[in-house]
Parts: structure tokens; C-alpha cells; sequence
């Protein structure tokens, strides 16, 4: 009989030549345990998506709730159905007046698709900007905003009339024009081992795209609900775009991503043409109650609240001669090392050690470290001196 390991590499599609193989079997909090009941800390959230930790009762019941009462009814935007309702009613109440209006879809990266259609569609112009190393996902679409050639030459042709401009460069925010739909940005950059932006060039962002009439568009798929210290990055920089992209961790470790602007702008997919952006899963009542119950939870456990302290008890402790720098918000922080190869010995021995973290795809050689908003202090001292004794072990 055929392991489920083996069965896994027969049936499954491979997205790397050397997959991690690690094999969970339950997940709870902060940690997931493997077939042979050893428990791993999770220390990347599975990618920012769980942000509430693994399997939070709250959410649990509120899926279990939802699938006994209805699941797929229809395709998005035709019946009334409450969970989407609740949950689009309940983000509003979390964000600015302009951003009042959600279109539910299934990931990430449709969020930005439909949101491309969307900066189209209401400025009747087709040029899109994007920044350079930002990643915005991996459908054709998204995938043209990508600026990083490695990851999206065998793909050509995407997208035409897309430019890029230097995350945080004030000069070259000359290139947006009177030509530009919209400007798409990672408030803070993920992928790129989180970069943060200045204060000063998100406002001269805002003010050129106000200028040229350019929709502005924040995409928080991953630095959303919590992740930074603010329920969304934004609010660090008092600069509010007009579309938010979200996804990740809005589900509490169910499918589902959206994109939000306001009443007006969304209005255009009503006619010319009718069905001007149609899903038939986005909004899934399943997802849509796992969604509230994760805003509700973050909201009512106050988990944002202590979640910069943490961030700084990071850096406090992820002090060694190899760690070049450790930067970032909250908990969306990165660990700079001199190289991939050190880098990725040291994660390979942190996850032998119980430890999951993970590099990122513009910055090879610096370690993610985003876990969910729940990790305890005690936690995160147990988990540095981890990351600690396995780079004296690479590095010493």
C-alpha cells in the first residue's frame, strides 16, 4: 500500500522540485503536528492566512453552523445571502467612509484581477503601474504586475501597457500620467522581504494620483487585518487608497479574498456591460461566515493590540553577528542573512527543531517570520532561541 507521502507525489501537481514533504495530520493555534504527533510552531501563519491561529473555535463554529444551514446557493451578486451581507456590512464598519462597497472572490489574486478590471472599466484607460519586486499573485493577470522577470518570463505574452516604478521612490512617480488607470502597491511589500515605505512618498502617492486621476490601490493580501500592528497598514501612513485589495488572513484559514472601493466606483460593473465581473465561488457562504467570525474575533479578543509589542520582542531577541537586520512591522518582519544558501540551512535546522518559517520569493536570503497574531511572548522567546541555536550552528 501506497504512503500517503508517495501517493502526494504520484497525483499531486509539484510547484518545486523538492517539495518539503512534511506531513500534518491536525492543527491548533500557533502549531500543526505531524503524522508521528511531533509539534511544529508555525511561524509563518501559512503564508499570513491564519492569522487568528489554527482552528480558533470561533471560526470553527461558524463554519460548522453555515454548512448545515446552506452552502453554494448561487453565483455572486443575484440572491441576498447573509453571511456575504454580514460580512461586507462588518468590514465597512472597520474602514473608511470611501471604502464602503466589497466584491467577494475566492483568493488573492483575484482580488487583483477583478480589481484591474475594475481601474479600467471606470477610468477608461488601460496603462496599469505596479512596483518593482512586488508580487500581486500568479493567474496571467496579476502575474503582469509581477516585478520580478524570473518568476514570469516563461510565461510571456502577459499583460501589455503595464510599467513599473521603485517602491519608495519619490522621482519616479513622474511616470504616473493622465494615461494611468490605476497604481497598484503592496503598502508595505511582501515579497520583497518587506520593505517599508517612507510616509512622505505614500502621500506624494496619493497627491499624484489625485492629480493625474488615478485610482489608487493598496493591496493588503498580506499585511491586512492585524498582520502590522493596525488592523490595515495604511493606517500607519494616514494615506487611505481607493480600492483595497484583501485575502489571506480575512478567512481564518478558509478560501476567500476581496476587493473594496466605494459605491460609486463598483457601480460601473452594474451595466455596459451587465455581469461586468462574475465569480461563481466568490463569496462562499462558508468562507463569508468564517470571515466574520475572524474579524469578529480579532476585534473582540483585541488581538491587534499587542501585536508591535511582539513585533519589537522579535527584533530584540534575533540579535547575532550573521543577522544582518531584522525589519518590518508588528509581525510581518523579516531576517536578513548574508546568503540563500546560510539562510536556507538554518531554516532546514530550525524545522527539524519544530520550527516552520520560511524565505521569500524577491529576497532569498532573508528569513519570514509571521506568525499568528496569538503567539505568546513566551512563545516568541522559544521560538528566537531556536532560529538563534541553529544559526550558531550554521554560522559560527
Amino acid at each position: 500500500m501506497q504512503t500517503q507521502r508517495q501517493l502526494f507525489l504520484k497525483h499531486n501537481a509539484q510547484t518545486s522540485p523538492t517539495p518539503l514533504l512534511l506531513e500534518f495530520v491536525r492543527a491548533k493555534g500557533i502549531y500543526m503536528y505531524d503524522v508521528d504527533g511531533k509539534k511544529y510552531m508555525d511561524l509563518i501563519a501559512g503564508i499570513g492566512v491564519s492569522n487568528v491561529g489554527h482552528c480558533h473555535p470561533t471560526v470553527v463554529e461558524a463554519v460548522k453552523k453555515q454548512a448545515e444551514t446552506y452552502m453554494h446557493l448561487m453565483v455572486y451578486g443575484e440572491f441576498v445571502q447573509s453571511p456575504q451581507v454580514n460580512f461586507a456590512k462588518a468590514i465597512a464598519s472597520v474602514l473608511p467612509e470611501n471604502l464602503d462597497c466589497t466584491y467577494f472572490v475566492n483568493s488573492g489574486t483575484e482580488a487583483v484581477e477583478g480589481a484591474m478590471k475594475l481601474a479600467k472599466r471606470y477610468t477608461n484607460r488601460t496603462e496599469l503601474i505596479a512596483c518593482k519586486n512586488s508580487y500581486h499573485g500568479s493567474t496571467q493577470g496579476s502575474l503582469s504586475l509581477m516585478g520580478n522577470e524570473e518568476f514570469k518570463q516563461a510565461y510571456r505574452p502577459l499583460l501589455p501597457d503595464v510599467q513599473f516604478i521603485e517602491f519608495n521612490q519619490l522621482s519616479d512617480l513622474e511616470k504616473i500620467t493622465s494615461k494611468t488607470a490605476a497604481v497598484f502597491i503592496e503598502t508595505i511589500q511582501g515579497e520583497a522581504g518587506i520593505r517599508i515605505p517612507d510616509p512622505e512618498y505614500l502621500i506624494a502617492l496619493r497627491k499624484k494620483c489625485n492629480e493625474t486621476g488615478t485610482l489608487l490601490i493598496f493591496d493588503e493580501i498580506q499585511c491586512g487585518f492585524g498582520r502590522t500592528g493596525k488592523m490595515f497598514g495604511f493606517e500607519h501612513f494616514n494615506v487611505i487608497p481607493d480600492v483595497l485589495l484583501l485575502a489571506k488572513g480575512i478567512g481564518g484559514g478558509m478560501p476567500i479574498g476581496a476587493f473594496i472601493s466605494s459605491s460609486q466606483i463598483m457601480s460601473v460593473f452594474a451595466d455596459n456591460p451587465i455581469l461586468g465581473h462574475i465569480t461563481t465561488f466568490g463569496g462562499h457562504p462558508v468562507s463569508c461566515a468564517a470571515g466574520l467570525a475572524t474579524l469578529q474575533t480579532i476585534v473582540n479578543e483585541d488581538l491587534v493590540k499587542d501585536v508591535e509589542a511582539k513585533g519589537e520582542l522579535f527584533k530584540s531577541l534575533l540579535k547575532h553577528p550573521a543577522i544582518k537586520e531584522v525589519r518590518g512591522k508588528g509581525l510581518m518582519l523579516a531576517a536578513e542573512f548574508e546568503s540563500y544558501d546560510i539562510l536556507k540551512k538554518i531554516i532546514d535546522g530550525c524545522i527539524e527543531d519544530g520550527i516552520i518559517t520560511d524565505w521569500f520569493l524577491h529576497c532569498s536570503n532573508s528569513m519570514r517570520i509571521a506568525p499568528p497574531l496569538i503567539i505568546t511572548e513566551d512563545e516568541i522567546r522559544a521560538a528566537c532561541d531556536v532560529i538563534l541555536k541553529n544559526v550558531n550552528s550554521v554560522c559560527s
